[in-house]
């Protein structure tokens, strides 16, 4: 293959000279392209650097559902704020140290705050409650990010589907879609009407383009019964509790969408999961892990204070060091020199039938 340099063309006004402007434009291509393009020796693409830590304040407050607060975070000097698309979460780190993420639910256009919204739930692995109890006005929280694991792609015809507060990252999409003109409309499933957050602020943005369907005044919809309303050749975005995301990817292939998008905010079910143990290594403990559980369940079980965020294998926060034992690696965060130095992400790897695995620390 010739590797030449192909000849610019020549000047625009027919002088004898190659063009200035292309030779400007080429010299830059020429220096700026290996370094967007450039890999590590693992052959990888080498990306810029995570955003810095942010750190941010909590500059307004306010009641959206019941048990559902919502919270607008800005930078205590009121500089702008990194920007985020659709569909985008921001990492925060609580007050107790506990690392949870939640999606953003304002504009995008406003780069001097960001909005989340937080349901509360006194079962859960408390970062919700901690959010409800002691981020108040004026509180100081660090945050991460934003990053996007549920990317909007603005597609020209869009069925968005929300469960709850699964209703943040879609309620971004929706007034993307408004902006940008599309073919869209929303269907918004809860208990009942006052635990659906942003009620007013959707129908205020949509119209009749948005649906609400309270159990309590329509029963359950299934997956099949929510896809109806998908138009010919459309995507579909759906954020909501696994039932409801189960029910959607089972009735999928039956619909008229081509196109099938989705974030969870509970942990994955474990598929084809074999038992296997953990021997903690500072202690000698061996803790079990059953088929259908997770080694950070397990984990999580024996210390309350293991650390994690997404359960879904691609933030990081839940990674720990294999010392022996054999991983069945299941994420979608760790390169392949992580794993051959023994990192593992315990919320979704795990070992095969009857391994055992030792973990540092």
């Amino acid at each position: 293959m010739n590797h030449d340099p192909v000849p610019l063309p020549p000047d625009l006004y027919g002088r004898g000279r190659d063009d200035r402007f292309l030779r400007f434009l080429d010299a830059v291509t020429r220096f700026y392209l290996p370094i967007a393009t450039r890999k590590d020796r693992y052959g990888r693409r080498v990306f810029p650097p995570p955003p810095a830590a942010l750190d941010l304040v909590v500059a307004a407050r306010a009641t959206e559902a019941e048990d559902v607060v919502s919270l607008r975070l800005s930078a205590p000097d009121g500089r702008p704020l990194p920007p985020w698309q659709p569909g985008a979460h921001l990492d925060l780190v609580l007050p107790s140290g506990l690392r949870r993420q939640y999606s953003l639910c304002g504009d995008p256009a406003d780069r001097r705050s960001y909005r989340i919204a937080v349901r509360r739930l006194p079962d859960g692995g408390g970062g919700s409650v901690e959010v409800h109890d002691t981020l108040l006005t004026g509180t100081r929280v660090a945050g991460g990010g934003p990053r996007n694991a549920f990317p909007f792609a603005a597609d020209p015809a869009v069925l968005l589907i929300a469960g709850g507060i699964g209703i943040t990252p879609i309620l971004a999409m929706a007034r993307e879609a408004a902006g940008r003109g599309l073919d869209w409309r929303l269907v918004h499933t809860g208990r009942s009407r006052a635990s659906m957050p942003f009620a007013d602020e959707l129908t205020a943005l949509g119209g009749d383009r948005v649906e609400l369907l309270p159990d309590d005044e329509h029963g359950t919809p299934d997956g099949a019964e929510l896809l109806r309303r998908a138009p010919a050749g459309s995507a579909v975005y759906v954020c909501g509790p696994a039932p409801m995301l189960d029910s959607v990817r089972g009735a999928f292939d039956a619909c008229a969408a081509t196109a099938l998008h989705f974030e969870r905010f509970s942990a994955a079910p474990i598929v084809d999961g074999r038992p296997f143990d953990l021997r903690l290594r500072s202690s000698g403990r061996v803790l079990p892990v059953p088929a259908d559980r997770s080694a950070l369940d397990v984990l999580r079980e024996n210390d309350p204070d293991t650390p994690y965020s997404c359960r879904q294998g691609f933030c990081g926060v839940c990674r720990r060091r294999v010392t022996s034992g054999a991983v069945e690696h299941r994420d979608r965060k760790l390169t392949d020199q992580e794993r051959a130095e023994g990192q593992m992400l315990v919320c979704v790897s795990r070992a095969p039938e009857g391994e055992c695995l030792e973990l540092d620390g």
